[in-house]
Order: C-alpha cells, then sequence, then structure tokens
C-alpha cells in the first residue's frame, strides 16, 4: 500500500514542481516587464516567447529533481538537506536553461528576468515541498500514511531506533510486531529489560518499557519461527532485521522470507555503533566490502575541485592581503628580534609532516620549547604585538603560502606539531583520521569556537563531521563563517 501511495504521490510531486516552474516563468516575466520594480528600456519579448523557453528545460529540472533524490520518501530527509538539494538543482537548471538561450542565439532574452526567475522559482519550490511536509507530517500524526514496521531481532540498533520513532513522531512509522526468542521468553517470566538499553534518559526508558508492553499485551511479541505466519497475514510494509551478531545464522532465512513475501529489508547492524554514521559499501571483484568511513575526498573529481578551489582562493588572497601582510612584517621586525616568518614542522595529509608558515608572534626559542610547548592564555613568550596578531588571526596569513603550494587547504582540519600528534593518538579514538585529508587554514571546528585552548576531544568531532560531509558548498559555508566569527577569538592565544 505505501508502495502505491508513494508512486501517486511522487506524480503529484512531479506535477506540483512543474506548476511552480510555470508560475515562476509568468511571475518573473511580470516583475521583469509589467510590475514596474524594474525599469524597462525599449521593446521586450512576449510572454509566449519566455513560455517557450522557459517550457524546454523544464525536463532538465525535473531530471535534475530525480538526481538529488528530491522524489524519494521525506519520512527522515531534514528540512535543510531538502532545501540544499532544491538550491543545487535549481542552480543546474539554470545553468542549462542559460546555455539552451546560448545554442540558440536568442539574444534579446532578458538577463535580469533569468536572475529574478532563477531566485522567484527556488522561493516558491521551497514554499510548496515546505508545505508538502507540512501536510504529510499532520497526516501522521492524525495516524495515516503510516509505514507499517516489524523488528526482527532486538540488538541495541532496535531500541535506539524504536526510541527515535517516538521522538519523530513525522516520520511516521508504526511498530506492529517484534521478533525475539529471548525477549518473549523474558516477558513470559513476567522479565522486563530493566538498565540494559543504550538510551540514557529516563523519558527513553519509559518509552520502550511502555512500546515492549503495549505490544506484548495484544499478543505483538513473536518467536523468530512465526515470522512467515506474520508476514503472510499483515500488511507490512518494511522489516527491520536487527539481530545480534551471535545471532546472524538466522539472517539467510530472514531475508528469503521477506522477499517471498515481497517486502522492503532494512538492515541495523550488530556493530553499528563501532562504526561512523556514513559507512561506505563498495565492491571488490564482485565482493561487496563496507569501508568503514565515507570521505568524499577520496572521489578523484572531488580532489580536483577541491584543488582548483584552493589554488584560485589563495591566489587571490595573497594578493588582497599583501599591503596587510607587508605592514605586519614590517612591525614585527621593528618590535622585536628575529625572523618575520615562523616555521615549525607540522603533520599534514597522508600523515607526512610539512613546514607551516606564520607571522612571527613570540619571542625566539629553543627548539625544544617550539617542540612540545603549549600556547597558553597568558603565555610569557608572546610578544606584545604577537598577541594582536594571534587573537586577529593575522598570524595565519602565511598559510595561504601553504595552500598555493599544496601543503595545506584553505578549509580543513587545523594541523597539529608531531609531538602532539603522538600524544594525542593515544588518548583521543580516531584522532588520526584527521589526517586523511589536506589540513586547513580554517576548518568547521574553528568556526565553531574550538580554537586554542579548548577541547580537542570535541575538536576531532567536528573535524570528522567535516570529513564525512564534504563539499564545495560546506568549504564556502565555512570560509563566509570564518569572516563573521572566526577570525577574532577569545580562546585563540
Amino acid at each position: 500500500m505505501i508502495k502505491q501511495n508513494q508512486q501517486h504521490f511522487n506524480r503529484l510531486q512531479v506535477l506540483l514542481d512543474v506548476v511552480c516552474i510555470l508560475a515562476s516563468l509568468f511571475l518573473s516575466w511580470f516583475i521583469r516587464f509589467k510590475s514596474g520594480i524594474v525599469g524597462v528600456e525599449g521593446g521586450y519579448l512576449s510572454f509566449d516567447v519566455y513560455l517557450k523557453y522557459g517550457s524546454a528545460v523544464i525536463p532538465a529540472y525535473l531530471f535534475f529533481y530525480n538526481l538529488y533524490k528530491l522524489y524519494l520518501p521525506k519520512r527522515t530527509k531534514t528540512i535543510l538537506s531538502e532545501y540544499i538539494d532544491v538550491f543545487k538543482a535549481n542552480l543546474l537548471g539554470l545553468l542549462i536553461f542559460i546555455f539552451v538561450l546560448y545554442i540558440t542565439k536568442e539574444i534579446n532574452y532578458s538577463r535580469v528576468y533569468l536572475f529574478i526567475f532563477g531566485i522567484i522559482n527556488f522561493i516558491i519550490t521551497i514554499l510548496e515541498r515546505s508545505f508538502v511536509r507540512l501536510v504529510l507530517r499532520n497526516l501522521r500524526r492524525r495516524g495515516k500514511n503510516l509505514k507499517h514496521i516489524v523488528f526482527v531481532g532486538l540488538s541495541d540498533g532496535a531500541k535506539d531506533f524504536i526510541n527515535k520513532i517516538n521522538i519523530n513522531s513525522h516520520w511516521g512509522y508504526n511498530i506492529v510486531a517484534i521478533f525475539d526468542d529471548e525477549l518473549k521468553r523474558r516477558l513470559n517470566e513476567n522479565y522486563i529489560y530493566k538498565n540494559e538499553l543504550v538510551a540514557a534518559t529516563k523519558e527513553y526508558v519509559e518509552f520502550y518499557e511502555r512500546k515492549v508492553d503495549e505490544l506484548y499485551k495484544n499478543d505483538a511479541i513473536y518467536n523468530y519461527s512465526e515470522l512467515e505466519k506474520v508476514l503472510g497475514c499483515l500488511n507490512i510494509d518494511e522489516v527491520f532485521i536487527t539481530l545480534d551478531i551471535n545471532e546472524y545464522n538466522r539472517m539467510k532465512k530472514i531475508l528469503d522470507l521477506c522477499e517471498k513475501y515481497g517486502v522492503r529489508i532494512q538492515i541495523i547492524p550488530a556493530y553499528y555503533k563501532y562504526i561512523p554514521s556514513k559507512p561506505y559499501l563498495e565492491e571488490i571483484n564482485g565482493i561487496p566490502v563496507i569501508s568503514a568511513r565515507y570521505i568524499p575526498l577520496d572521489l578523484i573529481s572531488n580532489k580536483i575541485i577541491k584543488r582548483l578551489f584552493d589554488l584560485i582562493c589563495s591566489f587571490i588572497l595573497i594578493i588582497l592581503f599583501s599591503p596587510i601582510m607587508i605592514i605586519v612584517a614590517v612591525i614585527i621586525k621593528l618590535t622585536s628580534p628575529g625572523p618575520v616568518i615562523f616555521k615549525q614542522e607540522r603533520v599534514g595529509y597522508n600523515k607526512k609532516p610539512f613546514i607551516m608558515y606564520k607571522f612571527r608572534s613570540m619571542k625566539v626559542q629553543s627548539s625544544e620549547e617550539e617542540r612540545v610547548k603549549w600556547t597558553t592564555k597568558d603565555d610569557p613568550r608572546k610578544t606584545k604585538f604577537g598577541e594582536f596578531i594571534r587573537k586577529t588571526s593575522l598570524d595565519e596569513l602565511p598559510q595561504f603560502f601553504n595552500a598555493l603550494k599544496g601543503d595545506m587547504s584553505i578549509v580543513g582540519p587545523r594541523p597539529e606539531r608531531p609531538y602532539f600528534v603522538d600524544k594525542f593518538k593515544e588518548e583521543i579514538p580516531q584522532y588520526m583520521v584527521k589526517h586523511q585529508v589536506k589540513p586547513g587554514i580554517t576548518g568547521w571546528a574553528q568556526v565553531n569556537g574550538l580554537r586554542g585552548d579548548t577541547s580537542i576531544k570535541k575538536r576531532i568531532e567536528y573535524d570528522l563531521y567535516y570529513i564525512e560531509n564534504w563539499s564545495l558548498f560546506f568549504d564556502i559555508k565555512i570560509m563566509f563563517l570564518t569572516v563573521f566569527k572566526g577570525l577574532v577569538n577569545k580562546n585563540a592565544y
């Protein structure tokens, strides 16, 4: 039933998207030529001409919407991620629109109109999709458009997911039954799982126990052997296989039964808490292999995009900041004896050491002090001007030359000295993962206030999020945030 509903909904969604594009074409034409908001000089093409070219690129827009998975179920997709995907699809659609005008040599088509259309179409589309989301969520909260699911096995993953279903009622999941021999035996012995949940809060514990108790009272807790009987008589949309690792010998039989009755299968592996949130499945000569961590920058195309971005940005920023760098260099030379540029060994991409450049902000030190001493708030080694350039991040400007050379990137995890790398890798799990991408001048951790003498563990969490979720748009976002909230920081000692 859910599959049929989804097919009908997808057709309706495509129709709504087409209506939005057509409405955007007309509104943009009206604003550009009829509203008086934008001045019009001379004549202009009729709406029929604008509609002809606009209608021609509608299939391209629908293709990009499908490419960015905007027609897949929205139950668990966040509204922000949908907005981002709509923006990307619309941007590509607009580029195709411009390309069509170029190859047809339609020189009288207003460029201002195209700009207005791009904005209007994005706004209308996200309003439309927000309205659809709101309608669907209200339907699900009222018990309609539900997805009826069962759990086979009761690992920690199942317990966590049951609690998340309670918190996110708009997902519209209705738990029909649980299959687990041990659970049924314990319930029959009047035993409830106490203090065995992954979730720590009282609310979670209470909900999980209530749900299990409710299913038990409705005779909806089954042994594994009863799965076929239930699949044959109940309308089940999805089966979540959440077996403990010592029960994986049941897996083939359960999969065969689900496929026999045409039920969609989802698997939450028992080892899910030991792997990142985005593992990557690849194939090696026909054998599926789970890569423990998906890193977008492992793809050669993404590496090329990021390197080109670094080259262009670092070159422009060096030119832009060259007057400031000259002034800083002169002041350092006049106020403190020693070199202007401070060179220090850091650990970079693939754990390889490199020399990182900074404007010198401290008195000249011994190599041992540089290697192992951490900078503190009232560090006596800092010069007066050095304290200023550290607070304002001006000491980091020479690192644009590191980015130009390829030792660093504009955006990425901050590099650390070899001494502290050896120390932290023993103390902080997953610390060394940060070296699977190039280090950066700024990063996701830094724009979230994790600079200087702050939690290294928390910093690594942000670095790992960046590594697993990299995109060019994410880099641009971090650069903007660096300008507005990352340059001056109270923790930058």
